[in-house]
């Protein structure tokens, strides 16, 4: 790959000596030079512009087709296929404009080419045309993002009643991952709770709905069952992407921002379906965020919902791990707390 990159640097090097000596000599023309106006480089040149179209496309083709699978994952929730579709839809219209406009680019310079014989028509303006190529753009620009707005707003609409919540929060470096209980409802938060002790997520304890909260380092999510992305930051910007669920969203400090999606594939079945028993999918950021933005990453593991069902009820709450959390609350709420850590031992 290197060597090939280095060819290519070395290639344009060599293209712009030449393109200063071209220049030179157009200089020297226009100061009333003996030299011919058009000499045999100027039908070398027409000839370059074609084979560098051929050539051009040929290479794109081909390493399109090459690369297909690694930037065409597989899918594996239900609005990926509207987000797939509209994606190929987009790549389809200017995929289209792309070339067409190319081919027209490159062939014009040996079509029209200097000849001593011919001589320029002067076309100053077409109101026609100008009409035509303002008026046609902009309507298939309309519809391409009126489908994306719809996709957007189904997505980040407020998810179905049963949809299982869990809190995605960023911070430098790494990702908190938050469940609620059974009760499927995450107690409240404050930043300014937050410490590095025992309270990453500055959980509000005098919330009693944040009892039953626990945090998992493995993101669980059960198959064929909506779920909800709660989406924070606690310092800087982040922005939650899984690629198979064709998942992106920023993660803002102080603007939670959401995201639901229905999983189609356990990671068993991806596994085999990819023939790669190592296979996981993964939660990352894509935001630049600092040195140690590599580092955040988090695992999502997909299950059938009966294995979800017996994963969440095996885990302990924040308050059952470290009962201090809960200490100093009012006599009502201490007593609560304490009826859930008795409820988890």
């Amino acid at each position: 790959m290197y060597g090939f990159l280095i060819a290519v640097g070395i290639l344009f090097l060599l293209s712009i000596i030449w393109m200063v000596y071209r220049i030179q000599t157009l200089v020297s023309v226009v100061k009333g030079s003996d030299k011919k106006i058009a000499s045999s480089s100027n039908k070398v040149n027409a000839m370059l512009f074609v084979v560098f179209l051929l050539a051009g496309g040929v290479l794109m083709f081909w390493y399109s087709i090459k690369e297909f699978d690694n930037y065409t994952l597989p899918l594996a929730s239900e609005h990926g296929a509207v987000t797939d579709n509209l994606f190929w839809i987009t790549m389809a219209v200017t995929g289209i404009v792309f070339i067409i406009t190319h081919i027209l680019l490159f062939w014009f310079p040996y079509k029209y080419q200097y000849n001593e014989k011919r001589k320029a028509t002067f076309y100053p303006d077409n109101n026609k045309l100008e009409v035509i190529w303002t008026i046609v753009p902009a309507f298939v620009l309309a519809l391409l993002v009126i489908g994306g707005w719809k996709a957007w707003s189904d997505i980040t609409a407020p998810a179905p009643e049963n949809s299982h919540v869990v809190e995605i929060m960023g911070y430098q470096f790494a990702w908190e991952v938050r469940y609620p209980g059974m009760d499927n409802v995450l107690g409240n938060y404050d930043y300014r709770l937050i410490n590095e002790i025992n309270n990453q997520s500055g959980v509000d304890f005098t919330d009693k709905n944040s009892f039953d909260d626990f945090s998992s380092p493995v993101i669980y999510i059960p198959k064929g069952e909506p779920v909800l992305f709660k989406i924070r930051a606690r310092d800087v910007l982040h922005s939650v992407f899984a690629p198979h669920m064709r998942l992106k969203m920023d993660a803002v400090p102080g603007m939670p921002t959401r995201f639901w999606f229905t999983p189609t594939k356990t990671t068993d079945e991806m596994r085999a379906e990819l023939g790669n028993d190592e296979f996981e999918y993964e939660l990352a950021c894509t935001e630049i965020c600092g040195r140690g933005h590599f580092s955040m990453k988090k695992i999502i593991k997909v299950v059938e919902p009966a294995e979800f069902e017996k994963w969440r009820s095996e885990q302990k709450p924040y308050i059952v791990n470290n009962p201090a959390l809960v200490e100093n609350l009012s006599v009502e709420l201490k007593e609560l707390a304490d009826i859930t850590i008795s409820e988890y031992k």
